[in-house]
This record gives C-alpha cells, sequence and structure tokens, in this order.
C-alpha cells in the first residue's frame, strides 16, 4: 500500500514538472517573430563621403523627393537656301503664259490679218484695255502699231509677232533702273520699307524679298512694324528663321515707328547688309492711317535716308492699283513695285499702266504661292510669256 501511494506521489511529481516545461515553450512559440531589417536600415556596403552641408539648401531628404524636370529641347528651324534669282523670270515663264498667252493669242490673231480695218484696230484696242493696260497708253501703242503695219504693209504671222513684241517691250521701258539698293553705306546698312494695301499679301511677300536679297547674297534684318496683328509678327519671323535671318518685333499694339527704328539700329549694330522693315497694311484712302506710315519714314531717317521704299500691288485689283500708287507715292516716295498673283489674271497689262502712269518701275513680280515665286521683273522676258510661245 505504502509502495502505490509513493508511486503516485513520483508520477504527480513528474507531470507537474513537464507542464512546468512545456507552458514556458509554448507561450515562446505565440509571440511573432521580430521583423527583419528594411534594406535603407541596413548600413552601406561602400561608405558614401560625407558632404558639408549648404546654407539656404533644403534638407536632404527634401532634395531626394523634389522631382527632377528637364527643359524641353526646342527642334532648330532648318535653313534653307533660296533659288538663286538668276533667270528664275525664265523659269517661270511656262507659269505665267498659262494665264496671260490668252492675251497674245488675240492680237496675234487681228494682226495677221490680211486687211486691217478700223474695227480691227478699236478690237486690238478693247483687248489691250481689258488687260488693264490702260486707256492713254493703249492709244500710244496702237499708233505705232498702225504706223509701223502701214510703212511695212502685210507680214507674216512671225513678223507681226516680233512687231508686236518690240512695241510691248518699249511700252514697259526696258532703260529703266529696275535694281533694288540693297548694299550698306556709310557704316549702315541700306533700308528698304514695304509698304501696301490689306489683303495684297504684303507679309507673305515682305518675307519672299528677304529670300530675294539673300539669295543674292545680302545679308539681311528683318523689322516686324505691323504690331497691330500679332499673326503678321509671327509670320515674318518664321520666314526669317527659315533663310536664318533676325527679326526685331515690338509689343502687340505698340509703337510701330519705334520697332522700325529699333531694328535699323539692331542693323548697324549688328553689320547686316539690308534691314527689311514690315509695315502695316492700310487703305490709301484712311487719311490717319497714311500719316501714321509717314511717322515710320520719318523716324527710320534719323539713322539716314530710306533706301528703297517697295509697295505691294495685288496685279487682280487692275486700274484701282493706280489710285493706290499714286497715294502711297505722295506719302512715301514709292521707288519700286512689286506685283503680285500675277500667275492668275489675264490683266498682266497693269504693268505697263503703273509704269506708264506713274513712272514707277516693276522691279519684282509673284507668279505664284512657293516661296522662291518672286522673280526679278525683266521686260523683254515677261512679253515673251504675254505673247505665249505657241501664238
Amino acid at each position: 500500500m505504502e509502495y502505490v501511494v509513493v508511486s503516485l506521489i513520483l508520477l504527480a511529481v513528474l507531470v507537474v514538472g513537464a507542464i512546468g516545461l512545456v507552458v514556458p515553450r509554448l507561450r515562446r512559440r505565440e509571440l511573432p517573430p521580430p521583423a527583419a531589417p528594411s534594406a535603407e536600415e541596413l548600413p552601406p556596403l561602400i561608405a558614401e563621403p560625407t558632404r558639408e552641408p549648404v546654407a539656404g539648401a533644403p534638407p536632404a531628404e527634401t532634395a531626394e523627393a523634389a522631382p527632377v524636370e528637364t527643359a524641353p529641347v526646342e527642334a532648330k528651324p532648318v535653313i534653307e537656301t533660296p533659288e538663286p534669282t538668276a533667270g528664275r523670270l525664265v523659269r517661270l515663264r511656262a507659269r505665267l503664259s498659262r494665264s496671260q498667252s490668252v492675251l497674245g493669242r488675240g492680237l496675234l490673231s487681228v494682226l495677221s490679218r490680211d486687211h486691217l480695218d478700223d474695227d480691227a484696230w478699236e478690237e486690238i484696242e478693247d483687248s489691250l484695255i481689258s488687260a488693264d493696260v490702260g486707256v492713254e497708253a493703249t492709244h500710244a501703242l496702237v499708233e505705232r502699231l498702225r504706223e509701223r503695219v502701214r510703212v511695212l504693209g502685210t507680214r507674216t504671222v512671225a513678223e507681226v509677232r516680233a512687231q508686236l513684241a518690240e512695241e510691248l517691250t518699249a511700252a514697259l521701258d526696258p532703260g529703266m533702273d529696275r535694281t533694288l539698293k540693297t548694299t550698306p553705306h556709310d557704316g549702315r546698312p541700306a533700308v528698304m520699307l514695304v509698304v501696301g494695301v490689306n489683303g495684297a499679301g504684303k507679309t507673305t511677300t515682305c518675307g519672299k524679298v528677304a529670300r530675294v536679297l539673300i539669295a543674292d547674297g545680302r545679308t539681311v534684318l528683318l523689322g516686324a512694324a505691323d504690331t497691330f496683328r500679332a499673326a503678321a509678327t509671327e509670320q515674318l519671323i518664321t520666314w526669317g528663321e527659315r533663310v536664318g535671318a533676325e527679326t526685331v518685333r515690338g509689343p502687340e499694339g505698340g509703337d510701330p515707328a519705334s520697332v522700325a527704328f529699333d531694328a535699323v539700329k539692331r542693323g548697324i549694330d549688328t553689320g547686316v547688309d539690308t534691314v527689311l522693315i514690315d509695315t502695316a497694311g492700310r487703305l490709301q484712302n484712311k487719311i490717319g492711317l497714311m500719316d501714321e506710315l509717314g511717322k515710320v519714314k520719318r523716324v527710320v531717317e534719323k539713322h539716314g535716308p530710306v533706301d528703297e521704299t517697295l509697295l505691294i500691288l495685288d496685279a487682280t485689283t487692275g486700274q484701282n492699283g493706280l489710285e493706290q500708287a499714286r497715294v502711297f507715292t505722295d506719302v512715301v516716295d514709292v521707288t519700286g513695285v512689286v506685283l503680285t498673283k500675277l500667275d492668275g489674271t489675264a490683266k498682266g497689262g497693269i504693268v505697263i499702266a503703273v509704269q506708264n502712269k506713274l513712272g514707277i518701275p516693276v522691279k519684282l513680280v509673284g507668279l505664284g504661292e512657293g516661296p522662291d515665286d518672286l522673280a526679278p521683273f525683266d521686260p523683254a522676258a515677261f512679253v515673251e510669256a504675254l505673247l505665249g510661245t505657241d501664238a
């Protein structure tokens, strides 16, 4: 009996001891394992050099968090090389003749008749007047032709064509000086003023004139004195960038005379050959606007005289272009005419009318919308295109 009691006591002691050993282990297993250190908490494999803090610099954490912004890289415009102007009118002859030769063929068909009566000569006069040659210039031209036909008698088509070409060329006064005054002098660049009415394509033509000058070896600076139209300024800047010419501009709505003055001053400082100033388009019957144009010219002349004033005329305006030219000449002394849109009209006689009535030489003609479709005017080449190659 005592043996059984002793055994039970020993068994109880063993059970209690076992429980004491197991419970702590169970409690330790219930605790979560310690978190592994993050990459930022681990020491670096290679120690970074210490930097002294800069006064006024943001904390390191702020600097690292700020995003790095890169400025956009603007593509530089491709510099174009304008076509040479020598022979440009000849190259554009086919384009001109397609719209002009109707007049030439009509005149030749009448002049080639066996007998020219008064009705025939009246028909010739009507053809010339409808081509915007002008009444006075037409009468003078027809009188010379009648005298030649009377003296020389009936001629072949080829001979009549040659006579007509000679008379038309003479009416264009080939002895007129059609060169552009673009050579620098007296320590300053040549100054060219571009004027005209709204809608004549003035700013576009101004850009094309710059290409003509650069094609002939001149360095050019543009002055955007049309401050009333932001689009005109941007358009002129684009024309300049395409040929590597700088453009001087002013604030929108600013004083055009001030911009023109600054452009010439910049041209003097940079040593360019020619400063080309684009003015605001204006109506010839608006006295205030014309007075402002006169002011631009006077302010520019504080640097020296204006060497060239080009009037941009739309060939499709016909005889109205004569009135435009007359008023502009009174204000700014126009020295040359640029006729635009000559490829789209059968009224090329306006060239004769401008020179006959006003004594102003046509120096450049626009024969298309391409950047190099502006050509120096050559009377003989123009008449050949006017008469047509198949006449």
